[in-house]
């Protein structure tokens, strides 16, 4: 075994790689959610700590930018040519190649993706890479750690979303995988007895699959975790349910919360009109407010109470139903002190929001706008409060973006808004946003009060407290803790130091 332990990160999706791992780098992006940046602040960390990391992706050419059509020879030669000290390795097929977004709208093509990829992984990559240890991601890596322990390869499973999809041992093979090598280690929808029944008719979830063949894993909160062990959400399979649930009885199941990108930081952020920290909010957020009331035709008035809600308007899991029901009642309870709110989102229930504003005249009150980053960004900066109160929530990151930018979170208690808010006692200068426990418009109402006392307060106390909530949540909710959790797990697994990282501070690898 090598003296630095090989780490192989298996991921369909990253937001960036450091320069020096290999070619193209400045290439390597295709985002479709918060995977995208952990998969990129994990590499990162553990690449500039020295460690022997490589990363496994899609060559996804479009997203890539990347016209091999447009190389000269020489560049043709270096872009394909696998450099022995390169740490990237992509998964190359045609099917990738034109792709311009990382998960198809179609379950028949994402299913396909997700097999080529691993199928690229496991006949290709990880014989080159002949790794100590395999991180994947999600159910479009479930396959993979089943041939790692069938070869004696330590694997964390991590899961971002309970998403997942069947497939059949058949198309497995005929895409190119040769399963029967493994096919005992996966998990299937009936009990498998023999091969060539289970060929056929049995077919296999991917998701459970990887829980199940895993040595260890983790989903992107602590509370979320024990959630699905105990059942308390009916959209979990019970295989996932019960896979999940057995690892934690074993002691190798863990809950390691996301962290949001680090260019959400309202001091350098160059999408807000005006830019600041925790002790120069006050005015600031004050002038980012009369902006943005300006740039969506609310009525300027810098001390209106303004929330914001930035997650997209899915009613499934986002809540949005909840805050239509009581939106007109809000508007017209604090009509004195000209309470604002400010969508930016697409979803479902945008058309019910326009519909309220539209009934009740309510344009300079309430408006309802398209997400697009920018705009996103400077309601993070304008707002007092920012509203999230999911039905359920694997990991959330809206949550801690608004307290980093002083915008106060009003959310449900629940998954990892349960790890990452916490009421705010203004006495013992604990606390940083409003959590409700109960799922209907009545304690969003109650959340939402609570934040409206604490918004009458004088202004020097609510100053006070805001910047401890700014300071104490860029302190907390960063890559570099994220990074740290999970070497701590590899440790575990590994049963040994990663490059003596215990010696070297991670806040300056990211």
């Amino acid at each position: 075994m090598p003296q630095n332990p090989r780490i192989l990160i298996v991921t369909p999706e990253i937001t960036y790689l450091p320069d020096g791992m290999g070619n193209a780098t400045n290439h390597m992006r295709a985002k479709a959610g918060g995977l995208a940046d952990v998969s990129a602040s994990l590499v990162s960390a553990l690449f500039e700590l020295g460690a022997d990391v490589h990363v496994a992706l899609p060559h996804y050419r479009r997203m890539f930018n990347i016209d091999v059509g447009r190389l000269i020879n020489d560049e043709l030669r270096i872009y394909k040519r696998v450099l022995p000290d390169s740490r990237i390795h992509l998964a190359q097929d045609r099917i990738f190649y034109y792709q311009s977004e990382v998960y198809s709208s179609s379950a028949d093509t994402s299913r396909k993706l997700a097999l080529v990829f691993q199928r690229e992984v496991l006949n290709n990559i990880i014989p080159t890479v002949n790794p100590d240890l395999v991180h994947c991601n999600d159910w479009m890596t479930g396959l993979i750690p089943a041939m790692a322990r069938r070869h004696g390869i330590p694997s964390l499973m991590t899961i971002h979303n309970i998403h997942s999809q069947e497939v059949a041992l058949s198309e497995i093979e005929d895409i190119g995988i040769d399963a029967a090598e493994f096919w005992q280690d996966l998990f299937y929808k009936w009990h498998a007895s023999d091969y060539e029944t289970t060929r056929w008719s049995n077919p296999v979830d991917l998701l459970a699959s990887g829980i199940f063949s895993s040595h260890f894993v983790n989903t992107v909160s602590p509370t979320f975790l024990y959630e699905v062990c105990d059942g308390q959400h009916d959209f979990v399979p019970p295989s996932v349910r019960s896979e999940m649930a057995q690892k934690l009885v074993a002691g190798c199941a863990a809950g390691i919360l996301n962290a949001p990108d680090p260019s959400f930081d309202p001091a350098t952020d160059e999408l807000i009109q005006y830019p600041f920290g925790p002790e120069s909010h006050a005015d600031a957020k004050r002038q980012n407010k009369l902006h943005l009331q300006e740039r969506l035709r609310l009525a300027q008035d810098p001390d209106a109470p303004m929330l914001f809600w930035p997650s997209r308007l899915d009613p499934v899991q986002k809540g949005c139903q909840i805050l239509a029901d009581i939106l007109y009642g809000l508007i017209s309870h604090y009509a004195d002190e000209k309470l604002q709110v400010v969508f930016v989102a697409t979803g479902p229930y945008q058309m019910w929001f326009r519909g309220i504003v539209d009934q009740h005249s309510l344009h300079d009150r309430v408006a309802v706008y398209n997400f697009d980053e920018e705009t996103s960004h400077q309601a993070y900066a304008a707002s007092d409060f920012m509203l999230m109160p999911s039905l359920f929530e694997p990991c959330g990151l809206p949550q801690m973006v608004s307290a980093i930018y002083g915008s106060l979170p009003i959310v449900h208690d629940t998954g990892g808004l349960h790890d990452t808010v916490s009421m705010l006692d203004v006495g013992h200068e604990t606390g940083n946003g409003f959590p409700f426990e109960t799922y209907d418009g009545n304690g969003l109402w109650w959340a939402i009060e609570r934040a409206m006392n604490f918004y009458r307060l004088p202004t020097e106390v609510k100053q006070a407290q805001i910047s401890r909530v700014m300071r104490e949540s860029a302190e907390r909710f960063t890559h570099a803790n994220t990074a740290r959790e999970y070497i701590d797990i590899y440790e575990r697994m590994l049963e040994r130091p990663l490059v003596d990282l215990k010696t070297r501070p991670l806040a300056g690898a990211l």
